[in-house]
C-alpha cells in the first residue's frame, strides 16, 4: 500500500509543442511535476503532484556549497496503439539509490517511486510525443536544502520528478557521431563518484564537452584516470 499522493492540477495550463514541431532535447516541460521531501526523523513525506513551476529555496542551502544532488532520467514512450510504455523505470531508481548511498542522501522506495512516475505520467500523457525519435523525458532528482554552511550531510532533501516532451538528444538523431578523445581531464578514479549520477560529475565535465565541442565533435570518449590511455567511457 503506498502513501497517498496529492493532486494540485494546473489552472493556467502550459502551451503543448503542435505535431511537427521541433523538440530540442530538455526545453519544454509539462504541466505538473512531482514532489516529497525528506526530514530526519520522518522519512520521505508529502508526497504530491504540482503544477510545473518554481519554488523557493534558501540561498544557504546546502545543494548550492556542496554538491549534494543526484538524478536519473528515463522516457515514456508512445506506442501505435496509443498504449505507453516506460522501459524498466525500476533500475533507474535503482541505481538512484546507488547515487544517494554514494553522496549520504537517505534512500527513495523504488516501487513507490515507479508508482509515482506512472501517476505523473498518466495525467501528463497528452504531452507525450508521437513523432520518430520523439518521447517524454523524465527526470528524477534529489537536491539537499538545509540551510546550513558547514560540511555535513543535510538532514532535509526534495525529491522532484519533471517531464519534457524531447526529441533526440542529438539534433542529427541516431546517426553516427564524432568522438574527441580526452586526454589531459579524467571524469573517474577508482574510490570516486564516477559509478554515481551526482550533478559534479556533469559539472567537471563541461570544460572537455566545451574542447569537443569547439573542435567539431559531438562527444567526449574519456580515458582511465591514472595512466590516461585505456577507454572508460
Amino acid at each position: 500500500m503506498f502513501p497517498e499522493i496529492s493532486v494540485t492540477k494546473t489552472t493556467s495550463p502550459r502551451q503543448k509543442p503542435q505535431a511537427g514541431q521541433p523538440l530540442p532535447f530538455g526545453h519544454i516541460f509539462s504541466d505538473h511535476m512531482f514532489v516529497m521531501d525528506y526530514v530526519e526523523g520522518q522519512g520521505w513525506i508529502n508526497p504530491r503532484i504540482v503544477p510545473y513551476g518554481p519554488f523557493e529555496i534558501e540561498p544557504s542551502a546546502m545543494v548550492f556549497h556542496y554538491g549534494q544532488a543526484v538524478f536519473e532520467g528515463l522516457k515514456a514512450y508512445k506506442c501505435e496503439d496509443g498504449s505507453i510504455n516506460l522501459f524498466r523505470p525500476a533500475c533507474n531508481f535503482e541505481r538512484m539509490n546507488n547515487s544517494n548511498d554514494r553522496l549520504v542522501i537517505p534512500k527513495v522506495d523504488v516501487d513507490f517511486c515507479v508508482h509515482a512516475t506512472k501517476k505523473l505520467v498518466e495525467l501528463d500523457k497528452d504531452w507525450i510525443p508521437s513523432g520518430k525519435g520523439e518521447s517524454m523525458y523524465i527526470r528524477p532528482f534529489v537536491i539537499a536544502t538545509d540551510p546550513y554552511l558547514g560540511v555535513r550531510a543535510s538532514n532535509t532533501y526534495k525529491f522532484f520528478i519533471l517531464l519534457s516532451p524531447s526529441g533526440a538528444y542529438y539534433a542529427h538523431g541516431i546517426k553516427p557521431v564524432k568522438i574527441y578523445v580526452e586526454d589531459k581531464y579524467v571524469r573517474a578514479v577508482r574510490g570516486g563518484t564516477g559509478f554515481t549520477k551526482c550533478a559534479g560529475n556533469y559539472g567537471c565535465s563541461l570544460i572537455a564537452q566545451t574542447i569537443a565541442h569547439d573542435s567539431g565533435y559531438e562527444q567526449v570518449l574519456w580515458l582511465d584516470g591514472v595512466e590516461q590511455k585505456y577507454i572508460e567511457e
